[in-house]
């Protein structure tokens, strides 16, 4: 089925009114309240997302540049998310708010209108445009819930986490390959139990391996947003069990994850 970009720019409008709901009454104190992404806080959540929406329009208006930044970044060692978020630490809140608003307008405007199956260069594989949308969508979702977790919010889920899952099991030979390992060819169905009651399904239905829950707990743990013994998802079978290990829903090199909740609290 053909992807509607302007459909999915509208989903990721919504999930951006989420995100400024959260933020747009902080004062600057609480701009800086301490995220569960060790060293980062509720600026710097804003920061990642502005800066990245605007590299993702690059991509897909300038693409001959942001190669050869990417390169250069490359040769300097690489691209480190935590020493991008320390640029723009002298902002305001005010600021940093104005910043995401109006890069987040210009990633819609730019990507409503672009052919879904255009190829676009990015930090991992080169991406659909519609794939890279998705995964502004989902990294939304994913800082948000770093921000609702610091001030303490419970966000309702909804039928936008369907993107959000299906990038994270479409990235699956990703979260292998990011690690220098090959994955396995044993095929994993994923059954997930929508916020509606409906069931998203990915993989052949046969397959004796298979992670079944909810598609809120599958999304927190493919964005290392939670660790799996915090979550309430059934993993059967080897290949399945390996998968959910090292889930990593986002581009960039290995995630550190999230200690278990009990470990954490243990630990205080």
């Amino acid at each position: 089925m053909p992807v509607d970009m302007a459909a999915l720019a509208a989903d990721l409008a919504a999930e951006s009114a989420v995100t400024r709901a959260l933020i747009v009454g902080l004062d600057e104190p609480g701009w800086h309240t301490p995220t569960p992404a060790a060293g980062w806080d509720i600026a710097d959540q804003i920061g990642h997302l502005a800066f990245f929406d605007e590299v993702a329009v690059q991509s897909a208006v300038r693409p001959g540049e942001f190669r050869a930044e990417l390169a250069a970044a490359q040769a300097a060692g690489g691209i480190d998310p935590a020493i991008i978020a320390t640029r723009y630490r002298d902002r305001t809140g005010a600021q940093l708010l104005a910043w995401f608003e109006d890069a987040r307008a210009a990633l819609l405007g730019t990507f409503a209108n672009l052919d879904p199956a255009a190829r676009l260069p990015w930090f991992g594989p080169a991406m659909s445009a519609a794939s890279s949308l998705t995964a502004r969508l989902m990294e939304t979702w994913a800082h948000t819930q770093d921000i609702a977790d610091a001030l303490a919010v419970t966000r309702e889920p909804t039928r936008r986490l369907r993107h959000v899952a299906h990038i994270g099991v479409g990235a699956r030979a990703f979260s292998y390959a990011v690690r220098g390992q090959t994955p396995p060819e044993t095929p994993v169905r994923v059954e997930l139990a929508a916020p509606d009651g409906a069931l998203w399904t990915w993989g052949p239905a046969g397959a004796g391996d298979r992670v079944t829950g909810t598609a809120l707990d599958f999304c927190l743990l493919v964005t290392q947003r939670r660790h799996r013994d915090d979550l309430a998802l059934t993993i059967d079978g080897l290949a399945a069990q390996e998968w959910m290990a090292i889930a990593q829903a986002f581009a960039g090199p290995p995630g550190p994850g999230r200690a278990p909740a009990k470990k954490a609290k243990a630990d205080e």
